[in-house]
């Protein structure tokens, strides 16, 4: 032991005070730069994915691609998916999955309608019980999964069949026309309602996507429970030790997946005009493809919403590019399924940066 001490003495008196540790540079090449950036910034990989296929389309279809009206109706065509998407993320960024959001769509557009014209209620209160439908689902969801302990997936698909049913029976497989709508109640249209900048023409659906994709995506950011949201989808129990209410921010995080998807019931009505229980059926899988297309892991934990912005997106570009260029339907198909897998590689390829 005394030798061990000499040891010690001899060489605090002949190191500097101003010394310190020093530790070996370890440089990263260009492969591990780039994956560390992606894994800091997911949604970068969507949009460059986005701007190469607009610029392909663009450089194949020149101004039949390139004019305002095509680039705005590829805004028109995903509001709806754009919408449920955002929902959807909300789950995915949990470590979870939502069979249901677009039954939960339906059923709320239905609600809507179905108290305006079967029980004369004014559309504002109707359109608010639409709303609260769809929360209430939401609130069933997370309960299920936060408190019972089950799986996300066998929740929200049991939910989805219910739901589903729910909305046959009730609304009796009942259409209600655009026409009688736009005479009794335009207010479930609004979003349909267009208007112009810089001569592209947008509608109200389009704006309230884009808003409600900034929007959620600062309160992910900047907001402790979005935090929170990102804890609980990276490890439940680590967040749970941490002082996050886990079970409080998975109901939370169901509830206004399920109030967002009812809003797109209402964009919905403004999209096809009527209130359909047939439509919108498989926006549950298309939201998917958006959220795993735009970068969202499914592991949960890491994910940008903007992402699925940029997903649904890219499913747009595709479908009108190879519509105008007169490929085959299934040629959509057949890209998409590329993206869907090509994303789960990247994404885990990316995940272990942190591994």
């Amino acid at each position: 032991m005394a030798g061990h001490a000499d040891d010690y003495e001899s060489v605090i008196k002949t190191t500097k005070s101003e010394d310190i540790a020093a530790f070996a540079a370890h440089r990263k090449g260009a492969m591990s730069k780039l994956q560390h950036a992606l894994h800091i910034n997911p949604a970068l990989v969507p949009l460059f994915v986005l701007l190469a296929s607009i610029a392909v389309f663009g450089v194949l279809l020149g101004s039949k691609f390139f004019s305002p009206f095509a680039l705005t109706l590829i805004l028109q065509q995903v509001q709806i998916v754009g919408i449920v998407a955002a929902a959807q993320s909300l789950v995915v960024l949990t470590a979870g999955i939502d069979l249901s959001v677009g039954a939960i769509m339906v059923l709320s557009s239905v609600v809507m309608g179905q108290f305006t014209f079967r029980y004369g209620l004014p559309v504002e209160l109707a359109i608010g019980l639409g709303l609260l439908c769809g929360m209430v689902c939401g609130y069933i969801n997370g309960w299920l999964v936060a408190v019972m302990k089950l799986p996300p997936f066998i929740v929200t698909l049991g939910m989805w069949q219910i739901v589903l049913a729910t909305n046959f029976l009730y609304s009796a497989n009942e259409t209600i026309r655009a026409q009688e709508i736009e005479a009794t109640a335009p207010l479930l249209q609004v979003f349909a309602v267009k208007f112009n900048i810089g001569g592209a023409v947008f509608t109200v659906g389009v704006a309230f996507m884009v808003l409600l994709m900034l929007l959620l995506s600062y309160v992910l950011k900047q907001t402790a429970w979005g935090r929170h949201v990102y804890a609980v989808g990276d490890d439940p129990e680590a967040a749970q030790l941490s002082g996050v209410n886990v079970k409080r921010v998975l109901i939370s995080v169901y509830v206004l997946s399920g109030l967002i998807c009812a809003f797109a019931g209402w964009a919905l009505i403004g999209r096809i005009g009527s209130v359909s229980p047939t439509s919108g059926q498989l926006a549950n899988i298309e939201s998917i493809t958006a959220v795993v297309i735009g970068g969202i892991s499914l592991f949960g934990g890491r994910g940008s919403i903007l992402g699925a912005l940029f997903g649904a997106l890219i499913v747009g570009v595709f479908t009108l590019g190879l519509r105008l260029a007169g490929a085959d339907a299934q040629w959509t198909y057949l890209l998409i399924g590329a993206l869907i897998i090509g994303a789960v590689a990247v994404d885990q390829w990316i995940r272990k940066v942190s591994a």
